[in-house]
């Protein structure tokens, strides 16, 4: 208690401040600017509109688990059987992490692509929008390249309670601002 009675102290002199007061809460916008500016760098590098995402099912397993962060790239060599790709279905929110199942190509150089999670039954055909039987080039955002083991259930904790994702965020925020590391 006493420590968050020093920190609101802080905060306090810092508003008595309010040039001091500003170059924090700039430095934090630059933090902020940063991050993105980083992310967007990743998506021109690996040609990826998600370079990095979390896998959020057990429908890879054992191969990868539930929180295991996936690092992708959607460069322009084939695609082919067993490989692990991150698409996204027309109309749903959430990205899929499934592996290959078969690739053709047409006469005209279109690619029909089938995909089924490691630890499913069936293919994905129940998962693709209605009267769709195959993945087009256009669904896929990235293939696997490297993955790491549980790093994301962060990811996960934060989408399961959006309070401690505001706590968190609002927590760093305060910190940055009084000048604290």
């Amino acid at each position: 208690m006493d420590s968050m009675q020093l920190y609101l102290g802080e905060f306090r002199d810092l508003a008595k401040r309010p040039r001091s007061f500003l170059t924090q809460v700039l430095n934090l916008g630059c933090i902020v600017f940063s991050a993105l500016m980083l992310w967007k760098g990743l998506m021109v590098v690996t040609k990826s509109e998600s370079p990095v995402v979390v896998v959020l099912s057990g429908s890879m397993e054992p191969g990868l688990q539930r929180g295991d962060i996936l690092f992708l790239t959607l460069f322009s060599e084939p695609f082919k059987p067993g490989d692990v790709v991150v698409f996204q279905i027309e109309g749903r929110d959430i990205p899929i992490v499934h592996r290959m199942l078969n690739v053709h190509e047409k006469a005209d150089g279109k690619l029909n692509m089938l995909t089924k999670g490691d630890n499913n039954q069936v293919d994905d055909r129940g998962l693709y929008a209605a009267r769709q039987l195959f993945l087009s080039r256009k669904e896929i955002m990235g293939r696997a390249q490297a993955y790491l083991p549980y790093v994301g259930m962060v990811t996960i904790w934060l989408n399961d309670y959006p309070w401690l994702k505001y706590v968190l965020i609002g927590s760093m925020g305060f910190f940055v601002i009084i000048g604290r590391e």
